[in-house]
Protein backbone atom coordinates (compact mmCIF):
# COMPACT_ATOMS: atom_id res chain seq x y z
CA UNK A 1 0.00 0.00 0.00
CA UNK A 2 2.84 2.53 0.90
CA UNK A 3 4.90 1.74 -2.19
CA UNK A 4 1.13 2.24 -4.57
CA UNK A 5 1.04 5.95 -2.63
CA UNK A 6 4.72 6.80 -3.32
CA UNK A 7 4.59 5.82 -7.10
CA UNK A 8 1.47 7.53 -7.71
CA UNK A 9 3.01 10.53 -5.61
CA UNK A 10 5.97 10.53 -7.64
CA UNK A 11 4.32 9.53 -11.20
CA UNK A 12 1.87 12.76 -10.66
CA UNK A 13 4.49 15.34 -10.26
CA UNK A 14 6.76 13.51 -12.95
CA UNK A 15 3.60 14.01 -14.97
CA UNK A 16 3.00 17.68 -13.91
CA UNK A 17 6.54 18.79 -14.41
CA UNK A 18 5.83 17.25 -18.24
CA UNK A 19 2.41 19.29 -18.34
CA UNK A 20 4.24 22.74 -17.57
CA UNK A 21 6.97 21.85 -19.65
CA UNK A 22 4.18 21.14 -22.28
CA UNK A 23 2.37 24.51 -21.28
CA UNK A 24 5.34 26.49 -21.80
CA UNK A 25 5.54 25.25 -25.51
CA UNK A 26 2.11 27.65 -26.60
CA UNK A 27 0.75 28.54 -29.52
CA UNK A 28 -1.18 30.78 -31.45
CA UNK A 29 -3.90 29.89 -33.42
CA UNK A 30 -4.25 32.56 -36.30
CA UNK A 31 -7.93 33.61 -36.64
CA UNK A 32 -7.92 33.71 -32.72
CA UNK A 33 -6.48 36.82 -30.23
CA UNK A 34 -3.14 36.35 -29.45
CA UNK A 35 -3.70 35.89 -26.09
CA UNK A 36 -5.61 32.56 -26.78
CA UNK A 37 -2.84 29.70 -27.45
CA UNK A 38 -3.27 26.20 -27.33
CA UNK A 39 -0.85 24.02 -25.48
CA UNK A 40 -1.03 19.98 -25.14
CA UNK A 41 -0.65 19.89 -21.30
CA UNK A 42 -3.85 18.74 -20.21
CA UNK A 43 -2.98 15.67 -22.03
CA UNK A 44 -0.20 14.43 -18.97
CA UNK A 45 -3.00 15.49 -16.31
CA UNK A 46 -5.85 13.00 -18.45
CA UNK A 47 -3.89 10.37 -18.38
CA UNK A 48 -2.81 11.15 -14.85
CA UNK A 49 -6.91 10.76 -14.41
CA UNK A 50 -7.00 7.80 -15.77
CA UNK A 51 -4.58 6.37 -14.05
CA UNK A 52 -4.87 7.47 -10.44
CA UNK A 53 -8.43 8.63 -10.51
CA UNK A 54 -10.05 12.03 -11.03
CA UNK A 55 -8.25 13.85 -7.88
CA UNK A 56 -4.91 13.20 -9.54
CA UNK A 57 -5.91 14.85 -12.68
CA UNK A 58 -7.30 17.68 -10.80
CA UNK A 59 -3.23 18.07 -8.97
CA UNK A 60 -1.39 17.68 -12.10
CA UNK A 61 -3.78 20.66 -13.36
CA UNK A 62 -3.05 22.54 -9.92
CA UNK A 63 0.69 22.27 -10.24
CA UNK A 64 1.35 22.83 -13.57
CA UNK A 65 0.08 26.05 -12.95
CA UNK A 66 1.39 26.87 -9.75
CA UNK A 67 4.83 26.13 -11.30
CA UNK A 68 3.89 28.07 -14.47
CA UNK A 69 2.75 31.24 -12.53
CA UNK A 70 5.19 31.47 -9.97
CA UNK A 71 8.09 30.52 -12.70
CA UNK A 72 6.57 32.96 -15.46
CA UNK A 73 4.14 35.06 -13.53
CA UNK A 74 1.54 37.18 -14.81
CA UNK A 75 0.84 40.47 -16.61
CA UNK A 76 -1.82 41.25 -14.00
CA UNK A 77 0.14 39.85 -10.98
CA UNK A 78 -3.59 37.93 -10.12
CA UNK A 79 -3.55 35.19 -11.60
CA UNK A 80 -6.54 35.13 -13.77
CA UNK A 81 -5.45 33.49 -16.71
CA UNK A 82 -3.98 30.43 -14.83
CA UNK A 83 -7.11 29.96 -12.76
CA UNK A 84 -8.95 29.86 -16.15
CA UNK A 85 -6.43 27.43 -17.71
CA UNK A 86 -6.88 25.26 -14.35
CA UNK A 87 -10.86 25.52 -15.11
CA UNK A 88 -10.67 24.69 -18.79
CA UNK A 89 -8.23 21.41 -17.91
CA UNK A 90 -10.63 20.35 -15.48
CA UNK A 91 -13.40 20.82 -17.51
CA UNK A 92 -11.82 18.85 -20.23
CA UNK A 93 -10.81 15.81 -18.29
CA UNK A 94 -13.45 15.13 -15.66
CA UNK A 95 -16.26 14.27 -18.55
CA UNK A 96 -13.43 12.35 -20.32
CA UNK A 97 -12.59 10.22 -17.84
CA UNK A 98 -15.90 9.51 -16.42
CA UNK A 99 -17.55 8.53 -19.60
CA UNK A 100 -14.47 6.54 -20.91
CA UNK A 101 -14.65 5.17 -17.25
CA UNK A 102 -18.05 3.68 -18.23
CA UNK A 103 -17.25 2.53 -21.72
CA UNK A 104 -13.74 1.53 -21.58
CA UNK A 105 -13.08 0.92 -25.37
CA UNK A 106 -10.88 3.24 -28.25
CA UNK A 107 -14.36 4.18 -29.35
CA UNK A 108 -15.76 5.16 -25.99
CA UNK A 109 -12.76 7.49 -25.55
CA UNK A 110 -13.48 9.08 -29.02
CA UNK A 111 -16.62 9.80 -27.95
CA UNK A 112 -15.39 10.69 -24.03
CA UNK A 113 -13.04 13.40 -25.37
CA UNK A 114 -15.73 14.99 -27.76
CA UNK A 115 -17.80 14.94 -24.84
CA UNK A 116 -14.96 16.82 -22.98
CA UNK A 117 -14.19 19.36 -25.76
CA UNK A 118 -18.19 20.39 -25.85
CA UNK A 119 -18.58 20.79 -21.88
CA UNK A 120 -14.93 22.91 -21.99
CA UNK A 121 -16.19 24.89 -24.27
CA UNK A 122 -19.33 25.69 -22.99
CA UNK A 123 -18.79 25.91 -19.71
CA UNK A 124 -15.96 27.98 -20.53
CA UNK A 125 -17.63 30.33 -22.16
CA UNK A 126 -20.00 30.72 -19.23
CA UNK A 127 -16.71 31.21 -16.75
CA UNK A 128 -15.46 33.67 -19.05
CA UNK A 129 -18.45 35.98 -19.09
CA UNK A 130 -19.36 35.76 -15.19
CA UNK A 131 -16.20 35.09 -13.97
CA UNK A 132 -12.72 35.68 -15.92
CA UNK A 133 -13.18 38.74 -18.32
CA UNK A 134 -15.02 40.67 -15.30
CA UNK A 135 -12.12 39.71 -13.37
CA UNK A 136 -9.59 40.59 -16.21
CA UNK A 137 -10.82 43.88 -16.71
CA UNK A 138 -10.91 44.64 -13.19
CA UNK A 139 -7.45 44.03 -12.90
CA UNK A 140 -6.29 45.34 -16.19
CA UNK A 141 -8.10 48.56 -15.12
CA UNK A 142 -9.61 48.35 -18.17
CA UNK A 143 -13.56 49.31 -18.58
CA UNK A 144 -16.06 46.95 -18.39
CA UNK A 145 -17.33 45.05 -21.22
CA UNK A 146 -20.87 45.54 -21.80
CA UNK A 147 -23.07 42.38 -22.16
CA UNK A 148 -23.87 42.24 -25.85
CA UNK A 149 -19.99 43.07 -26.20
CA UNK A 150 -19.17 40.33 -24.30
CA UNK A 151 -21.42 37.58 -25.33
CA UNK A 152 -20.45 38.75 -28.89
CA UNK A 153 -16.68 38.23 -27.90
CA UNK A 154 -16.82 34.87 -26.42
CA UNK A 155 -19.33 33.74 -29.24
CA UNK A 156 -16.73 34.66 -31.72
CA UNK A 157 -13.68 34.24 -29.95
CA UNK A 158 -13.36 32.13 -26.72
CA UNK A 159 -16.24 29.60 -27.55
CA UNK A 160 -14.80 28.35 -31.01
CA UNK A 161 -11.57 28.68 -29.73
CA UNK A 162 -11.95 26.33 -26.96
CA UNK A 163 -13.65 23.88 -29.72
CA UNK A 164 -10.65 24.19 -31.95
CA UNK A 165 -8.24 23.63 -28.69
CA UNK A 166 -10.30 20.43 -27.57
CA UNK A 167 -10.27 18.96 -31.38
CA UNK A 168 -6.49 19.66 -31.17
CA UNK A 169 -5.95 17.87 -27.63
CA UNK A 170 -7.68 15.05 -28.45
CA UNK A 171 -6.31 14.49 -31.40
CA UNK A 172 -2.96 14.53 -30.03
CA UNK A 173 -4.24 12.56 -27.36
CA UNK A 174 -6.33 9.81 -29.53
CA UNK A 175 -2.69 9.40 -31.24
CA UNK A 176 -1.37 8.16 -27.92
CA UNK A 177 -3.96 6.74 -26.60
CA UNK A 178 -3.92 3.85 -29.37
CA UNK A 179 -0.26 2.80 -28.39
CA UNK A 180 -0.80 3.57 -24.64
CA UNK A 181 -3.91 1.83 -23.97
CA UNK A 182 -2.91 -1.00 -22.63
CA UNK A 183 -0.28 0.37 -20.58
CA UNK A 184 -2.89 2.65 -18.91
CA UNK A 185 -5.39 -0.08 -18.45
CA UNK A 186 -2.47 -1.95 -16.37
CA UNK A 187 -1.17 1.10 -14.80
CA UNK A 188 -5.10 1.24 -13.70
CA UNK A 189 -5.44 -2.21 -12.55
CA UNK A 190 -1.54 -2.37 -10.54
CA UNK A 191 -3.00 1.14 -8.45
CA UNK A 192 -6.76 -0.60 -7.60
CA UNK A 193 -4.74 -3.87 -6.53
Amino acid sequence: MKNTSVKAMVSIAMLSSISYVLMLLNFPLPPFPKFLMVDFSDVPALIAALIFGPAAGILVELIKNMLDYFMTGSETGVPVGHAANFAAGVLFILPTYYIYMKLKTTKGMTFALVVGSISMAILMSILNYYVFLPAYTMFLNMPAMSGPEARAYIVSGILPFNIAKGILMSIVFMLMFTRLKTWIERQHSLKNA
